[in-house]
């Protein structure tokens, strides 16, 4: 069964040689690497510059300009370049912490007929800041499931969770169901999760697939980050109308607070209280962006490429 590993990459640096290195040691094989790169220019700079370096052979580059790169369509296309069995897609900074990620992913996305998809556990890095790494922890627990149309009741937006930082796909299930959102914001890889569990599917989460990954995000960072989630949710009421999300958001933000209290962290709590509201607001903005002007907007959003298409 080949396994090719597609990752999107932009001013990649020596993080993601590292990167290159473990994913080519590991356990089960990755037939080949898939980068999607936006700029040539770029690429090549970054090539060259490291050419001491040597790069796996088994490496292909695709390149794509700002101006065209989406997060669904530039993953799209990079799953149509592969004839795979399995497709992982990865993130350039998601680090592989042993030689057992892709074993581990792929047995937890081949362990039954009916799961289409499978993504990994993210860790912290060594300067993830605490409010972060606690919400790794309630993102990212120990424990390992499988998500089903019958867990909506319980589990809610979660249901549909899954993250392309690092994530497996049955490549013939995928192109089947026809594959990621071609022009999408943000979540496409939430809004494919939803096709596959409204299909009758299944989403597995394998913790013990594991990178590290993390982000110590600004306020304005989150705002504008939350912002770009709600216009996908408002995008795609097809996945979204109906499941509120809000409310796990509410339930982070007290198990955060508990948190912080019970490990001597009080004087943290007003940051979270800033970052939770910065999150808050760009998610109701964004939920109400199609009545604000275009200015706005273009303040209020990480990609700002994709107002411009």
């Amino acid at each position: 069964m080949k396994v090719d590993v597609i990752i999107p990459v932009y001013r990649p640096g020596a993080r993601f040689l590292e990167m290159l290195r473990r994913l080519s040691k590991q356990t089960r094989p990755v037939n080949r690497f898939i980068i999607m790169n936006t700029e040539k220019d770029l690429w090549e700079d970054w090539a060259e510059a490291l050419a001491e370096n040597s790069l796996p052979e088994n490496l292909s580059v695709f390149h794509v300009t700002k101006e065209e790169f989406d997060h669904g369509a530039t993953r799209h296309a990079g799953i149509m370049e592969s004839d795979a069995d399995i497709c992982v897609l990865m993130t350039h900074d998601a680090m592989p912490v042993d030689r057992k990620l892709i074993e581990t992913l792929t047995d937890a996305l081949m362990a039954e007929d009916y799961i289409g998809a499978a993504y990994a556990r993210q860790l912290p890095e060594k300067d993830c800041n605490i409010i972060e790494r606690y919400t790794r922890s309630f993102n990212y627990p120990a424990e390992s499931r499988v998500k089903v149309a019958a867990d909506l009741p319980e589990l809610g937006i979660k249901t549909y969770f899954c993250s392309n930082v690092c994530a497996a796909y049955k490549r013939a299930l995928y192109v089947e169901l026809g594959g990621f959102t071609k022009k999408t914001i943000f979540n496409e890889d939430m809004i494919f999760a939803a096709k596959l569990i409204q299909n009758g599917y299944g989403v597995a989460y394998a913790a013990d697939a594991r990178v590290i990954h993390s982000h110590n995000y600004t306020g304005v960072q989150q705002f504008c980050r939350n912002f770009d989630l709600a216009v996908s949710q408002k995008d795609h009421p097809e996945v979204f109308e109906g499941i509120r999300s809000e409310g796990e958001g509410v339930k982070l933000v007290k198990n955060t607070a508990s948190y912080l209290v019970n490990h001597g962290k009080i004087h943290l709590v007003p940051k979270l209280v800033y970052i939770s509201g910065c999150k808050y607001m760009g998610y109701l903005l964004g939920k109400k962006y199609k009545k604000l002007p275009y200015f706005v907007i273009l303040q209020c959003t990480m990609n700002k490429n994709y107002w411009k298409g």
